[in-house]
C-alpha cells in the first residue's frame, strides 16, 4: 500500500469528473457543489498507533560459507546445555500504543515506498489529520489543488509518524476511502509496516549513489 486517503478532499475529487461539461473549471465546481452540502464537513474516529521501528540491518549481499560438521554440532551442543539466564528473564517490552480522538475534514496516511530515504534509522508511515475548520473558499482553492498534488495539506496539518495504526469509525459511517486511487466503503482498518518483506533487485552502481556511506 502506498497511500489511504479519507475524507471531504477525497469525496470531491472523485466527483470532478461529473462536470466536465464546465471545461477547466469542472475541478473548482466539484468542491464549490461540495461547500453546499453541510458545513464545516467533518470526520470522526479514533486512532491508535505507535510510534516508529528502528530500521533492520541490510541482509548481506553474499550468504558466508557453511560452517563444518564438527562446528556445526559443536555449536548446537553448547547451545542446547547453555543457560541463558538473561534472555530467559528479559521480558519483550510491551507496545505503546497512543490514542488519538479524530475530528479533521480529510485523514491521510501514507508510506514512504515512493521516496525512500536510505540513510534513515527509522522505518514509518506518516499520519496527516488535516484540520476541521477549513473555511470554504479555502476549501476550493485546496482543494482543486490537491486534484493534481495529494500530498498538500491545508493550513494546520498535524502530521503523526507510526509503524503501525488501527483507525476505528462510529458505527453507521458512510462514505469511502480511496487506497492507492482505489475506493473502498469506509470501515475499521488497520495499517502496519512490514520491513524487508520485499527485495528487489539494484543496479550496483544506483545502490551505491543510495548507500549512506556515499551521502553528504
Amino acid at each position: 500500500m502506498t497511500g489511504l486517503r479519507w475524507g471531504s478532499f477525497r469525496d470531491a475529487g472523485v466527483q470532478v469528473s461529473k462536470y466536465w461539461y464546465l471545461g477547466p473549471l469542472k475541478t473548482k465546481a466539484a468542491h464549490f457543489f461540495s461547500t453546499l452540502q453541510e458545513w464545516p464537513q467533518t470526520h470522526q474516529a479514533s486512532l491508535l498507533y505507535t510510534g516508529p521501528k528502528a530500521r533492520p540491518p541490510s541482509v548481506a549481499d553474499e550468504t558466508p560459507p557453511r560452517p563444518s560438521l564438527y562446528r556445526r554440532i559443536l555449536r548446537r551442543l553448547v547451545s542446547y546445555w547453555a543457560q541463558p539466564q538473561d534472555a530467559l528473564s528479559q521480558e519483550a517490552s510491551p507496545e505503546v500504543w497512543r490514542d488519538v480522538q479524530l475530528s479533521t475534514i480529510e485523514l491521510s496516511i501514507t508510506t514512504r515506498n515512493s521516496q525512500l530515504d536510505p540513510t534513515s534509522t527509522e522505518d514509518f508511515m506518516n499520519i496527516c489529520i488535516e484540520p476541521d475548520n477549513v473555511s470554504k473558499g479555502d476549501f476550493i482553492s485546496i482543494g482543486s489543488k490537491k486534484v493534481r498534488d495529494p500530498k498538500l495539506r491545508a493550513k494546520g496539518t498535524e502530521c503523526l509518524q507510526a509503524s503501525q495504526c488501527a483507525l476505528l469509525l462510529p458505527e453507521g459511517t458512510g462514505g469511502s476511502f480511496s487506497i492507492d486511487s482505489e475506493e473502498y466503503e469506509a470501515m475499521p482498518v488497520e495499517v502496519k509496516l512490514l520491513p524487508r518483506k520485499l527485495q528487489f533487485f539494484c543496479d550496483p552502481r544506483k545502490r551505491e549513489q543510495l548507500s549512506p556511506s556515499s551521502a553528504e
